[in-house]
């Protein structure tokens, strides 16, 4: 018997890029939440997000890989780089078909497509970058990613929005069971350009507040919408023998459903996905020892999460979180970012806060503070719009 397990972790986000520097920020509540500096978002009604203003891709890529690449890629590259250092996997060692790598994307490179359209519109087509054609695609920090590692095994991108970062670890995780040894897989973000932001704002989700303390507060009565981040998170996953006692964790269960059509009166798949992905995992309700929220921040949906635990783990029956109050929603990092929060948190007995938000009745969601517990299993949720459900389990 062998299991999926992850030995390295990446992390860039908004309030703090590498695993020590954002988990530490994590359980101390600060918030990566501000201004959006990118560009002038004066006249956009969103004017906040979750920035990473210390990435910088010169520190970390050179100059001929950058003009190729759309900030999302170079994020991916460079989480990519710290999770292998981290597991201290060598590319270089292992076989070139047994490694493979899956991200998922859900804007892509934007940013980079509408500079290129810029330069169409304002000199004609010789000004427009040959890569335009591959740096906006969703599957371009796959692609980036296994080439600059050596990755020929199984390469893919999972496009699901919010619920892609869990749906893509479950595949590699099946792609594990196969002949594959090592798998790089995550999700990062970089939707803050004016076009990416526009096609958010269409999904009419995006919170108005110009606070950054009350602009994203999912459960709670004022919840009025989410502030979109960017980042995210790579993970290296290994097949090791079963009960090996080596890495984060382990990849224990995950299950993937899809919400029904409007106005059936099919109720939402989100439960579904729960127990499944706990019947995976051989575990029962009263396995889990805390839940990383989807937490939407929309009146409605965060009903339907509240409602969809107690049905499977009684009202208050769990300690849940959503430390994502510090970033905002990455989107496709969300997932991957969750996981590996969720993996610390296994690691070191402890449940990072849910910053600013009133704890409503019937979710015994954790605020203000990190709160001590005895954790052996992780329950992630992510929820896409459009109708994605993703639920997983991790194990320490």
């Amino acid at each position: 018997m062998t299991e999926a397990v992850i030995t390295g972790v990446g992390v860039i986000a908004p309030n703090g890029i590498g695993v020590d520097a954002y988990w530490s920020a994590t359980l101390a509540g600060e918030s990566g939440i501000r201004p959006i500096d990118r560009f002038d978002a004066g006249g956009y009604p969103t004017t906040l997000a979750g920035t990473v203003p210390d990435f910088d891709a010169a520190d970390c890529l050179p100059g001929r890989l950058r003009s190729q690449t759309d900030r999302y890629t170079q994020m991916a590259l460079a989480a990519s780089a710290m999770a292998l250092a981290d597991a201290g996997v060598d590319p270089a060692r292992v076989p070139s078909y047994e490694f493979g790598v899956v991200t998922a994307s859900s804007t892509g490179g934007n940013e980079f497509g509408q500079h290129e359209m810029e330069k169409l519109w304002g000199g004609g087509p010789v000004p427009v970058s040959a890569y335009q054609s591959i740096a906006w695609f969703y599957a371009a920090s796959t692609g980036q990613v296994s080439i600059r590692n050596g990755a020929r095994g199984p390469c893919d991108v999972v496009v699901a929005e919010q619920a892609g970062g869990l749906d893509a670890l479950a595949h590699a995780r099946r792609s594990l069971r196969a002949e594959t040894t090592v798998m790089l897989v995550g999700g990062t973000e970089a939707p803050l350009s004016p076009y990416a932001l526009v096609c958010q704002m269409a999904g009419g989700r995006l919170s108005r507040s110009a606070d950054p303390r009350r602009c994203y507060l999912p459960f709670d009565p004022r919840a009025a919408g989410h502030v979109p981040g960017e980042g995210g998170a790579m993970l290296v996953v290994e097949r090791r023998p079963a009960g090996s006692g080596s890495g984060y964790g382990t990849v224990a269960g995950h299950a993937a459903t899809f919400d029904p059509a409007p106005h059936t009166g099919r109720p939402p798949a989100l439960r579904r996905a729960i127990e499944l992905a706990l019947a995976d995992a051989g575990l029962g309700p009263a396995d889990i020892d805390v839940v990383f929220a989807d937490a939407a921040a929309i009146p409605e949906l965060d009903a339907a999460e509240v409602e969809a635990l107690g049905a499977v783990f009684g009202p208050g029956g769990v300690p849940v979180t959503a430390p994502k109050t510090m970033t905002g929603r990455l989107n496709s990092g969300a997932g991957s970012l969750d996981v590996a929060t969720a993996l610390l948190a296994l690691r070191d007995g402890v449940i990072p806060p849910t910053v600013g938000v009133r704890a409503p009745p019937g979710l015994d969601l954790v605020t203000v503070r990190p709160r001590p517990a005895a954790l052996r299993h992780a329950l992630v949720l992510a929820r896409g719009d459009g109708g994605f459900n993703s639920a997983l389990v991790l194990s320490r």
